[in-house]
């Protein structure tokens, strides 16, 4: 790939972020309230559709669920979505989560996304350098339901374990994504 190139598509990607950063913007903020019944209600469809889950939840720190995040894109992409970080059952914190994409890549979707923190290693790295970045640090195991069904106390040896479940729409694509989690202060 030579350089002009290069220089576009990070250039595009850029772009694509901050047309995102804005998207969310101006949608403004859920209140907090709606986001810790949204997070549980969304938690119970994942421990109703995958009962592993359950079990990692019991054994987890502290789970972040983002009931809803909206992904969509036509060449370059963003997705976005807010969730509430639970302790115990109890809303502690509330988070977005933002990324930015550029490839070959066409639709729209929307899904929930949880990762549970089974450590505090893995959880203090939550709040690090201005927020989370997917892929930079602990051990992210993403789970689908081949994973889950082989999931036991003894072989849960990694730091997170991140569930994506209740997908509605198409995104189909191949393209270079980040995605980063930062703490916020709703409403």
């Amino acid at each position: 790939m030579n350089r002009n190139r290069l220089g576009r598509i990070l250039v595009c990607a850029v772009l694509a972020l901050g047309w995102q950063t804005s998207m969310a913007a101006e949608a403004g903020k859920t209140a907090t309230a709606d986001l810790s019944r949204n997070a549980n209600a969304s938690l119970k469809q994942l421990y109703a559709s995958v009962p592993q889950a359950k079990s990692l939840g019991q054994k987890a720190l502290a789970i972040l669920v983002f009931p809803k995040v909206t992904k969509a894109g036509l060449g370059v992409g963003g997705q976005y979505g807010e969730g509430t970080l639970l302790q115990k059952g109890k809303a502690v914190a509330y988070y977005n989560t933002a990324g930015a994409s550029v490839g070959l890549q066409a639709g729209a979707q929307q899904y929930s996304y949880a990762p549970f923190f089974m450590n505090a290693n893995a959880l203090g790295q939550l709040d690090k350098a201005e927020g989370f970045e997917v892929g930079v640090g602990p051990t992210v195991v993403v789970v689908d339901q081949g994973v889950a069904k082989s999931l036991t106390t003894t072989t849960m040896k990694d730091d997170i374990y991140a569930f994506i479940f209740g997908q509605k729409g198409l995104m189909a694509g191949l393209g270079i994504q980040g995605n980063k989690i930062t703490k916020i202060n709703p409403k």
